[in-house]
């Protein structure tokens, strides 16, 4: 069966303004920040941790932003249902993470002061971390980044739990060079630092297996026509295109390059690619296209299928597609969860020592962070219609 599912082109609102509520606790949340909230704010209850969740719904990433909002959500009841965190209940409120960047870390300036947010847990562009960070630390509020990224987050503060190229980029450029022999490689990304950053350690993991970089280039978020590219793409000849295009760009250069033909002769090998970008990206376009990820919808695993089962039973059978990125604020929320049973306390200061190395479960399944660096199950596979097919562990 053949199919496409339509994901907004040019970077639009993938959720209903109806639905980008601020506080998705509470049945009178209307979504607008005001200085005269703060007093009822406070009735809330000093027992409560208000964790502000910073989610791209809104511009090229806001394909993940359904999932990730419901992931959030679904994690936030399981644990409530437990008895919350160290006894006390979670408070979510949604904040879109979209849009331009000041706008963003103007809302997270709100959240800390009019909201009371306690903690940050975020899935945005790595350009939206660099900012946000700041605000962060400022304030002492303890910040919890979720999806792949470009590793070496350092900030103290900050506990990034996302894929890294170090274990997601080089095990697949080296199968691609051992079993398709690739040898010429072309990098195409959007222009931000987390393309920047993984594309500077992808070159050293091409060199490591005799390959050579025949072309790179950096494309504005939100550019949606790819004709250019794609010829440039047809001069170079490579063998193999790596991809670090986001979201609806994604989408949009992947469908142009399987119209195109290139698909038929030429591999790719795609960053933050998951089920989601694969269902809008559709079947006729997806040949010869691989990723790897911590995380895919078939890879059979019981922590998986129960979190699916969760999932549906939450949100109903036509709920937004999972996906590896949009489900990794529910790993943010448990990896939380195991952080603060470990540290025994909420404080900045013990939170961050125990979440340098701690061992957490989630959809995933058993993710292990050592000296602030998760590990977890990574796998290879390769686009199959509208599905993936898992190669192998790597």
């Amino acid at each position: 069966m053949r199919a496409t599912v339509n994901f907004p082109a040019h970077g639009g609102p993938a959720l209903p303004p109806s639905l980008l509520f601020r506080n998705l606790s509470s049945s009178a949340a209307d979504g607008v920040l005001s200085p005269s909230d703060h007093a009822l704010f406070r009735r809330r209850g000093a027992n409560k941790l208000r964790i502000g969740g910073f989610i791209c719904c809104t511009g090229s990433p806001g394909v993940w932003g359904p999932c990730a909002t419901n992931s959030a959500q679904l994690a936030v009841a399981e644990i409530n249902k437990r008895g919350g965190i160290l006894g006390r209940e979670i408070e979510l409120s949604i904040y879109d993470a979209g849009g331009p960047l000041d706008e963003v870390l103007n809302r997270a300036e709100q959240a800390i002061a009019f909201d009371e947010v306690d903690l940050i847990v975020g899935l945005h562009t790595s350009a939206v971390r660099v900012g946000l960070r700041d605000v962060t630390t400022r304030h002492r509020i303890p910040y919890i980044y979720t999806p792949v990224y470009e590793g070496g987050e350092r900030t103290p503060g900050v506990m990034a739990i996302g894929e890294t190229p170090r274990w997601q980029s080089r095990p697949s450029i080296h199968w691609l060079a051992d079993v398709k022999k690739a040898k010429r490689w072309y990098l195409i990304g959007s222009d931000y630092v987390w393309p920047w950053q993984s594309h500077r350690a992808v070159k050293n993991y091409i060199k490591e297996t005799g390959g050579h970089v025949v072309g790179e280039e950096f494309v504005p978020l939100g550019e949606d026509n790819h004709e250019a590219h794609l010829a440039r793409i047809r001069a170079a000849r490579p063998d193999v295109v790596l991809i670090s295009l986001i979201g609806t760009d994604s989408i949009t250069f992947n469908r142009a390059f399987g119209e195109c033909g290139l698909g038929a002769t030429t591999l790719r090998l795609a960053g933050a690619m998951d089920d989601t970008v694969l269902l809008g990206i559709g079947a006729d376009n997806s040949e010869n296209m691989f990723c790897a990820s911590g995380y895919f919808i078939g890879t059979g695993a019981r922590a998986n299928d129960d979190f699916q089962s969760r999932y549906r039973a939450m949100f109903g059978p036509n709920a937004p597609p999972i996906g590896s990125v949009g489900q990794s604020s529910y790993e943010g929320l448990r990896f939380l969860e195991a952080v603060a049973n470990k540290a025994g306390s909420l404080s900045m200061g013990p939170l961050l020592a125990a979440g340098r190395n701690v061992v957490y479960s989630g959809a995933r399944g058993q993710v292990a962070v050592r000296n602030g660096h998760a590990r977890m199950p990574m796998h290879l596979a390769e686009a199959d219609g509208l599905d993936f097919k898992l190669i192998k562990p790597i």
